[in-house]
């Protein structure tokens, strides 16, 4: 016995409600599966102190925008939860939770089948709505550890209590490295940094937040068809900077001085050596040139508009990496704990469709795909910067619903089930 919808959503996260919500409004019959509850990410998958580096303003869900009274301010990790949960709450999705979806193919004709842990069911459509973040990365290099120490991806870190007593190895200077290196750095923990070739971001410029100033310039808006760098933007890692303490630029020179200890990309591990490149210093001024090009660009903007704001003093390096070490004996540095921040990978392996290139990237137009009524939703720059964030999944989401509707044919009835808007300070 199988069950058939007209569209199956499969993920019940910000991507799988928006699309939900969209659909909902156009009176399209559909399900929301997801394997655990809503928000499970963003509930298991963040430390204790995480919290957004974009102001709540841009939480722009879907006829929900952000419903609170500090949209300048940066919501911590259980507000995120709760903000998703209202969302949920606000228009009641038809979503399944519990439901692990196995696999997922074409049938013979049209439509699709998804094979999931509580039955068979058929779609006509399918959107596939589980993000960009499936696998965390941890290097075989890490087998190289004594087993005594403690190694944790960035996802399973909560706080420095939770670790070993002893200095702690950091791996990766993302957003994610970043911010849990100045956790551990503020608990008073020795910290080593290993400074990879992430760019940072100023927080605030010229009198604004530099969000403020990009959103105003229209970089959010910006298609990727558009942007210079094409699609290898979406395997570009993210600026680096916080939205801790209300918000502040994340300078790892600053760190040095304080008296955490950074090194260059790890290469190696040998016995109880760890061995790090030289490129620290190129790694340091890179990240460096790439808020400096910030700056630029809205210094630019600000002239060419006439716009009266606030001089800022240019940027002085508070400190230079004088000897580079490129060899630590973890043992004699009392390193006990290793946190891997370098990411995740891709896994799609359960959709046994011909839509996927050789690195398992799925091959989409603002997220249609070539297998007709198949669709993805909440990658990194699956239309813009914001398609897999509180700002830009609105676009997409809607995008995707008119694509589904317009696939169900003139036929279909399109009169939309009407939803309460929540507007801000409500």
């Amino acid at each position: 016995m199988t069950t058939h919808y007209g569209v199956i959503v499969i993920g019940g996260g910000q991507a799988g409600l928006s699309i939900s919500y969209c659909l909902q409004r156009r009176g399209i019959d559909h399900i929301v599966f997801e394997q655990h509850q809503v928000a499970h990410s963003w509930r298991t998958k963040r430390w204790d102190s995480f919290c957004l580096v974009t102001p709540n303003w841009q939480c722009q869900l879907p006829g929900f925008p952000y419903p609170d009274h500090d949209p300048e301010g940066f919501m911590g990790r259980d507000a995120i939860v709760e903000y998703i949960e209202r969302y949920a709450s606000h228009f009641n999705p038809p979503l399944k939770t519990g439901v692990q979806v196995k696999r997922v193919k074409g049938r013979e004709g049209s439509g699709f089948e998804v094979v999931t842990n509580q039955g068979t069911f058929t779609a006509d459509q399918v959107v596939v709505a589980t993000g960009g973040y499936h696998t965390p990365k941890i290097p075989r290099l890490a087998e190289r550890l004594d087993p005594n120490i403690v190694q944790l991806h960035s996802a399973e870190y909560r706080n420095p209590e939770s670790l070993p007593k002893g200095a702690v190895l950091v791996v990766g200077t993302g957003q994610s490295g970043c911010q849990i290196a100045e956790d551990l750095h503020l608990a008073g923990r020795k910290v080593h940094l290993c400074v990879g070739g992430a760019p940072r971001s100023p927080r605030r410029y010229r009198g604004k937040d530099v969000v403020e100033w990009l959103d105003q310039m229209g970089y959010y808006d910006l298609a990727i068809d558009d942007h210079p760098q094409k699609e290898t933007v979406r395997h570009k890692t993210n600026h680096y900077v916080t939205g801790r303490g209300g918000g502040r630029e994340i300078d790892l020179r600053h760190f040095a001085l304080q008296g955490m200890a950074l090194h260059g990309r790890l290469k190696d591990i040998q016995g109880t050596r760890l061995s790090f490149g030289d490129d620290l210093k190129q790694n340091l001024d890179q990240a460096d040139a790439v808020a400096e090009s910030i700056k630029r660009t809205i210094d630019s903007y600000i002239e060419k508009n006439n716009i009266d704001a606030p001089v800022d003093p240019p940027y002085r390096p508070v400190w230079e990496p004088e000897v580079v070490e490129t060899s630590v004996d973890y043992q004699a540095a009392s390193i006990t704990s290793v946190i891997w921040c370098i990411g995740y990978g891709l896994d799609f392996s359960w959709i046994e469709l011909p839509v996927f290139d050789g690195q398992g990237y799925p091959g989409h137009r603002r997220g249609v795909t070539t297998v007709p009524g198949l669709y993805f939703l909440g990658l990194p720059w699956l239309y813009t910067w914001g398609s897999a964030r509180f700002s830009g999944i609105a676009r997409d989401a809607e995008y995707l619903a008119e694509q589904v509707a317009s696939r169900m044919g003139s036929g279909h009835p399109h009169a939309p089930q009407m939803v309460n808007e929540v507007a801000i300070g409500s």
